[in-house]
């Protein structure tokens, strides 16, 4: 996979993965905004299975916020999440929160380069694939990397933190 600093795709998340010296491929895409679901609608637009595709999602958890990155088909386990970062108890945060930490918009929070460094833990469904998808920074732009280097550039780890629908 080739690096990719196409500037029409420059955000905070494709400048930090280039910084970093990780091998990433933008994947852009129009953007429907009648669309729901983001990271289904990525999948679709791109013509790729959904189980490659991570929704990034911000929780509070006893109190402080953390990122769990998720399969779109799947949802968040708030549980397991509070426990994956040592604490009790979950709650999704409030949206303009998670805008506010980021610096993303809804529907285009990247895990990466956000404005706040968080505590961030991938599903291990991530182990089993060879690359995964996320949020570029901005709706209509995904980005294609290795789980293993999602970790390195999040300083994120893994953990069984999704369940089905």
């Amino acid at each position: 996979m080739a690096r990719r600093s196409d500037a029409s795709a420059g955000t905070p998340a494709t400048s930090a993965l280039t910084r970093a010296g990780i091998e990433f491929r933008a994947h852009a895409y129009e953007h429907d905004p009648r669309a729901a679901a983001y990271g289904l609608e990525a999948a679709e637009k791109l013509g790729i299975d959904a189980a490659l595709v991570f929704k990034t999602l911000l929780a509070a958890v006893d109190g402080s916020l953390a990122v769990a990155i998720v399969p779109v088909a799947m949802q968040l386990d708030l549980k397991a999440f509070a426990t994956a970062v040592g604490g009790k108890r979950a709650e999704m945060a409030d949206p303009s929160l998670a805008e506010r930490k980021t610096g993303y918009v809804l529907g285009g929070i990247s895990p990466i380069g956000q404005k706040t460094p968080l505590p961030t833990v991938l599903d291990e469904s991530a182990i089993l694939c060879e690359t995964v998808f996320v949020s570029g920074g901005r709706r209509g732009l995904d980005l294609e990397l290795a789980p293993d280097d999602l970790l390195a550039v999040t300083s994120g780890r893994y953990a069984p933190i999704a369940r089905g629908r």
